[in-house]
């Protein structure tokens, strides 16, 4: 009798997917080795080298062996309330409410899973927030913001997701800030607004600030200030730090939420036991935060600021409309500008659109929908300007010195890649208006 293993997989799992953005990266990343010109414009990586005194440190722990305590060492954690501290102004923060792991998307993840209660979602949002919820068999509500909010959740649009659905009484709202896809920050004021509406109906707050060091005027503000009793503070060292492979994440969790961090640190005892010993030592390095790791993340946000205004600007010299990034690498323009001209070649989504992009200027995009929970007929992309050599560029910042500001012509020279990739988008932009 032939075995039927199709069986074996959870029915609700039966289309489950891995990460789009990883898988296009690897698509991408063959068609190069291959000889390839491909402008990869479709995943955020940081460009930069990592800190060398941090890799250093990093040399010096290799020995490092041993099983480590599960929530990170001691002096790891209160390096983190230290840093939070500085960097935030966070002064409360206790090295027992932390809990180290090997990335901050697996500690998101065991959040999911032993959180009793439903989750709030925005749209857009990034890619793996709605497959860890199926995943953990979650109840989800997705909340659609708008460009004309700057993709902002605002509590106008949180009240009226609580009047019209009927959820559980225990709810999590996942929130990214800087966000993942936008390039968005919130400010003072609209933080404080919504953490008024979240304490009102008692949200637990999720926030993913794992691209917060990376704001270019170094002013992020966090909501952990003005909600600090409902808000597990989420972030790591793979985009301000470089260190995306290192998989060093870590949550701090308020003492009031002490049941969900005690459950954390459980299910980490039974899944990973320890975030890597060598790296948990040479993190310290990072989160000491001296003067010439503050330099070094001032030059790499500059050359990101300088990057993502010059894309920025050539989009909409060609109708694009997009929101000025604030913070990160990402931008999420939409490019409705072109729907006449491609309904008439039979292309209606953004999908479709981002495969002719690709086959015929060999610029690799992001479509909005559904990998973002974008609509399916919305000309939205996420678009990640960091296809250039950042150690080229984090050289040449730093021989020109912080006090001069970065040229276009700085961004032609040493991110050129993304100059010509930018430039190589807005001349298929022009194609498919010409052609109306």
């Amino acid at each position: 009798m032939e075995s039927d293993y199709s069986s074996l997989l959870r029915p609700d799992l039966a289309n489950y997917c891995p990460a789009s953005n990883l898988m296009l990266n690897e698509k991408i990343r063959n068609l190069r080795k291959a000889g390839e010109k491909v402008y990869h414009l479709a995943f955020g990586q940081s460009p930069f080298p990592i800190y060398e005194g941090a890799t250093k440190a990093l040399c010096q722990h290799a020995g490092e062996n041993a099983y480590l305590p599960v929530a990170g060492i001691p002096e790891l954690r209160q390096s983190i309330c230290d840093f939070h501290c500085k960097t935030d102004d966070l002064q409360d923060l206790d090295p027992e409410q932390v809990v180290v792991g090997p990335g901050s998307k697996e500690l998101i993840y065991l959040l999911l899973e032993v959180f009793n209660g439903d989750i709030l979602l925005l749209s857009p949002c990034w890619t793996t927030y709605k497959p860890q919820c199926h995943l953990t068999r979650h109840n989800v509500v997705v909340m659609p913001t708008t460009m004309e909010d700057e993709w902002r959740l605002t509590p106008e649009l949180l009240e009226e997701t609580l009047r019209t659905n009927d959820l559980h009484r225990n709810k999590l709202l996942i929130l990214c800030n800087p966000d993942n896809p936008t390039g968005t920050c919130y400010s003072q004021h609209q933080l404080k607004q919504l953490s008024s509406t979240l304490k009102k109906h008692g949200i637990v707050v999720l926030s993913d600030e794992i691209y917060a060091r990376l704001h270019y005027t170094d002013n992020h503000e966090t909501i952990a200030k003005y909600y600090p009793e409902g808000t597990i503070l989420c972030s790591g060292l793979s985009k301000w730090a470089s260190a995306g492979g290192w998989r060093l994440g870590y949550c701090v969790y308020p003492r009031e939420l002490d049941p969900l961090r005690c459950a954390v640190k459980s299910a980490a005892s039974h899944t990973y036991s320890c975030a890597s010993a060598p790296i948990q030592y040479a993190a310290v390095t990072l989160f000491n935060y001296s003067d010439e790791v503050q330099e070094y993340r001032a030059h790499c946000s500059r050359i990101l600021q300088a990057v993502g205004t010059y894309s920025c600007k050539e989009l909409r010299a060609v109708g694009v409309k997009v929101v000025q990034p604030t913070s990160g690498y990402y931008i999420l323009p939409n490019f409705e500008v072109l729907r006449k001209s491609l309904s008439k070649r039979g292309i209606t989504t953004c999908t479709q659109m981002c495969e002719a992009l690709f086959e015929e200027a060999r610029v690799a995009l992001m479509a909005g929908g559904p990998a973002f929970l974008r609509p399916l007929n919305e000309f939205t992309t996420r678009l990640c300007f960091i296809d250039f050599d950042g150690s080229h560029a984090l050289k040449a910042s730093k021989k020109l010195g912080l006090d001069v500001p970065l040229s276009e012509e700085f961004v032609k020279e040493y991110c050129g890649q993304t100059y010509d990739g930018i430039q190589a988008l807005k001349r298929w932009v022009q194609t498919q208006l010409e052609s109306e």
